[in-house]
């Protein structure tokens, strides 16, 4: 089945996204913090606190976003591409550090429940379930295609779901005096997240380590590259990710004669491109005619 692949640059299109994030979470910190004070809350400053994490986040996703649109060296010859890769990287660590964090706060008032203090956090909660929330929808569709965007979306949309649930615990606890319920929600949350974020890191190290992305499969590529017209046999098929949005491919084929087909050079370009979503190919060809002396080929530890 074709690969629907998204060649839309993140820099380009995420630039305003990123920028009224971070403009949006700046303001929840402020008003959370100033609340916090007024309440006298530590709860809500050292909220306000993990909150400014996110914009942390949210800069370090854009950073990493921005650093694709250099131009390519002499010393970096793909650029800094890979920086989306080390974004998404450290956004999972960070996530999976927060949401221990998280855990081992809803544990503790599980053993010793304590009542939401007030209805200010109530309201400052809301406030957060709205701002998160809107955020994280300003990545919701490029996170399906690019990991360093669904960093920053499951920053948000983890924030924006613990604020749901200190909103709808803090009602039963006034309704019912359900103690226990804000750290089972808690809990509930982390988990549901934690499928997610241990979904995120595992994609990212696997990029991190060039892996081939879990959308292509190596077989299918191989099949389709061993049927071409006049290619009998191909060798070091390499692909990798030069960042979480783009796709490389490197190839020698073996084939009859000894003219170089650049319409098959080509046509095969477009195929992968089209097909597994793979940007930049760069192909070898090598003929039959002669005794072949790549020096790849012969050290017989290509896959």
């Amino acid at each position: 089945m074709p690969h629907q692949h998204n060649h839309s640059h993140a820099p380009a299109s995420y630039n305003r996204a990123f920028a009224l994030g971070i403009l949006l979470n700046i303001g929840f910190v402020i008003i959370e913090f100033g609340y916090g004070m007024a309440a006298d809350s530590l709860a809500l400053i050292a909220d306000a606190g993990h909150n400014l994490s996110d914009v942390f986040s949210l800069l370090l996703a854009w950073g990493a976003a921005a650093l694709t649109t250099i131009s390519a060296t002499d010393q970096r010859t793909y650029g800094y591409r890979k920086a989306t890769v080390l974004a998404a990287l450290i956004s999972a660590f960070v996530l999976l550090l927060a949401l221990a964090g998280i855990a081992w706060e809803a544990i503790e008032r599980l053993a010793d429940p304590q009542p939401i203090e007030g209805l200010t956090m109530i309201v400052v909660a809301a406030i957060g379930v709205v701002i998160n929330t809107a955020t994280a929808l300003l990545f919701l569709k490029g996170q399906k295609q690019d990991l360093n965007i669904r960093g920053a979306f499951l920053h948000m949309a983890a924030d924006a779901a613990v604020s749901l649930g200190v909103v709808i615990a803090g009602l039963a606890i006034f309704w019912g005096n359900w103690l226990w319920l804000d750290p089972a929600i808690s809990l509930v949350i982390v988990v549901v997240v934690f499928m997610s974020t241990w979904s995120l890191l595992r994609d990212s190290l696997n990029y991190a380590m060039d892996g081939v992305p879990h959308h292509i499969s190596t077989p299918q590529v191989r099949r389709y590259l061993e049927n071409l017209p006049d290619v009998k046999a191909i060798h070091d098929l390499h692909i990798w990710p030069l960042s979480t949005t783009n796709i490389a491919m490197s190839v020698h084929l073996v084939i009859d004669g000894d003219q170089i087909n650049n319409q098959l050079l080509s046509d095969i370009q477009s195929y992968c491109h089209d097909n597994f979503g793979i940007d930049h190919a760069t192909i070898q060809v090598e003929n039959t005619l002669s005794d072949n002396h790549c020096q790849l080929n012969n050290q017989g530890h290509h896959p």
